[in-house]
């Protein structure tokens, strides 16, 4: 990918991270009012579910922020995302006001989950972890200008080579 291909994929990456990171850090500075809103849902062991959603929520921008595996990282964080929005943003529960307010943030979820999966398919780019410990690949070097071959070398290196006939001898054994 080119170099601006790779500061597209930063850039995303960065975003996707910024738009995440604050729910995370929320949830994290209060982990019993998360679990009571969790258990308001009908979540069962709404403590254990808080404590694992929170893990997810404040490390997995940071590692996408990084592009530390970023493909389990990408499709964790969107099932994530689409699972507390189906959860949290319950808008069919709701009339009037308070269900396109919360149908907004449901569809805003859902798009964040969308560009979570368009990233983990993307890939990180050369700009992360992963691209600087796997090594920036280099652009293809272009051939070298091919020589004049005559006709008769050309047909040669191009003809595929042919299999000896007869049977094939049969490795010996050793004496046990």
């Amino acid at each position: 990918m080119g170099r601006d291909g790779n500061g597209i994929l930063l850039a995303g990456r960065l975003l996707l991270a910024a738009a995440l990171l604050p729910a995370g850090i929320a949830h994290a500075l209060n982990p019993s009012g998360f679990a009571l809103t969790l258990a308001g849902t009908g979540m069962p062991a709404p403590n254990a579910v808080a404590t694992a959603s929170i893990v997810i929520a404040v490390f997995g921008p940071l590692a996408l922020a990084v592009g530390v595996l970023p493909r389990l990282v990408g499709w964790t964080l969107a099932l994530h995302t689409l699972v507390m929005g189906l959860l949290l943003h319950r808008f069919w529960d709701f009339s009037g006001g308070t269900a396109l307010v919360e149908r907004e943030l449901f569809l805003a979820q859902a798009g964040l989950a969308g560009g979570l999966i368009l990233g983990a398919v993307a890939g990180p780019g050369a700009w992360s972890w992963q691209g600087w410990r796997h090594g920036v690949r280099a652009a293809p070097a272009k051939p070298a200008p091919k020589e004049s071959v005559s006709k008769e070398s050309a047909s040669k290196a191009a003809a595929p080579r042919k299999r000896a006939a007869g049977p094939r001898a049969k490795p010996a054994r050793a004496a046990a």
